[in-house]
């Protein structure tokens, strides 16, 4: 068992990082606890642990006072100087009062205190790992689903869970114990039982990424994804811009015959993604964000950031979208206020309040 236990501790040394002096700390503390539990409560005592052999010893500790009133606690003057003769009142006199029977509980004890050191450390490295991580994408295996919560949870790796909340997922989207899925990591928090990783299938921000990942030339800085509206699970818009005039962002992120928006699109569960090209001109961005509507105008006003949209009457329903979603991506994407009137609207000099995104 010591050797056991000496080779654990040089393990958590070398792999973990963790200091020798902090581990012969804590087995020391958990073996006075230990002694007390077992032995004696009353006493004060000191337990040396030795790295080298493994053994250990428990000293009682005793005051050296002139009138002993409680041998468990204190030592005559004469007591302490037969034992050491430079001791005087108010020393500290240790005596060694290790049990025979100590080995089995003392082995026991701090084999338990490597253990949890071990799980702290893991606790510790998986929390560094996953938290350099937020708001970034991982990959895992679902384990399982609370039918009560609808919360998913994901294995990462081996021994590594994380929660998707009910709130964080598509609408609609249905998991199989073993599915594999992708997740935006964004929160991690220290708790009790080890790091909690929370994720989100919803957040923009996964979007993002898996464009960054899927397209060589945003990952090269070449192409810059200005940004981004979405309505996890039925659309989403994405703005980018092309930092060499001889690449198409546009064209880069679809791919070639589609396939690098396709992988995205099927990921999420068939999410429609519209790509436009962002412009330095609201004129020109807002035409832009509210495709496919072909646009025949636009007016901005840079005083409430309104901008004014005539597009042609075969186009109105389409530029406003199913229940406004395309006019109301399009003014998240862009910051401004869209209104939105037909031609013969705009002649009629009538605009339609009910066709107003806000941002």
């Amino acid at each position: 068992m010591k050797a056991e236990i000496l080779e654990a501790l040089d393990d958590l040394v070398r792999e973990r990082g963790i200091a020798k002096e902090v581990l012969i700390e804590a087995i020391e503390a958990a073996l006075i606890s230990a002694y007390r539990r077992n032995f004696s409560s009353a006493q004060n005592v000191r337990v040396h642990f030795d790295p080298k052999t493994g053994d250990y010893k428990v000293y009682a500790q005793k005051e050296i006072v002139e009138v002993v009133e409680d041998h468990r606690l204190q030592a005559s003057l004469e007591e302490a100087r037969v034992k050491n003769p430079a001791l005087g009142l108010g020393d500290i006199l240790e005596v060694e009062v290790t049990p025979r029977d100590f080995g089995r509980i003392a082995a026991q004890t701090a084999k338990q205190v490597v253990v949890q050191r071990i799980r702290e450390a893991e606790r510790g490295i998986i929390f560094e790992e996953y938290s350099s991580r937020e708001g970034d994408i991982v990959t895992g295996l679902v384990l399982r689903q609370d039918q009560k919560t609808r919360a998913v949870y994901v294995e990462l790796s081996k021994g590594v869970e994380a929660i998707l909340m009910a709130n964080e997922q598509i609408t609609g989207e249905k998991f199989h114990e073993n599915q594999r899925i992708k997740g935006y990591v964004i929160e991690v928090k220290r708790t009790t039982k080890g790091p909690s990783i929370s994720l989100s299938r919803t957040h923009p921000g996964l979007l993002k990424r898996m464009f960054e990942l899927e397209v060589p030339e945003i990952h090269d800085g070449v192409v810059e994804i200005k940004a981004i509206s979405r309505e996890a699970g039925a659309r989403s818009k994405m703005a980018v811009y092309s930092r060499d005039e001889n690449v198409d962002p546009v064209g880069a992120c679809v791919g070639p015959k589609g396939m690098r928006v396709t992988n995205i699109v099927t990921e999420l569960q068939g999410e429609k993604i519209d790509i436009v090209e962002w412009s330095q001109d609201p004129t020109v961005f807002v035409a832009k964000a509210l495709s496919p509507a072909k646009v025949v105008s636009v007016d901005c006003e840079e005083n409430g950031r309104i901008a004014r949209v005539v597009v042609p009457d075969y186009q109105l329903s389409l530029a406003i979208g199913k229940e406004g979603q395309n006019a109301r991506l399009a003014a998240k994407l862009t910051g401004w206020k869209i209104d939105i009137k037909s031609e013969s609207q705009a002649k009629a000099g009538a605009w339609e309040g009910d066709d107003e995104a806000d941002e």
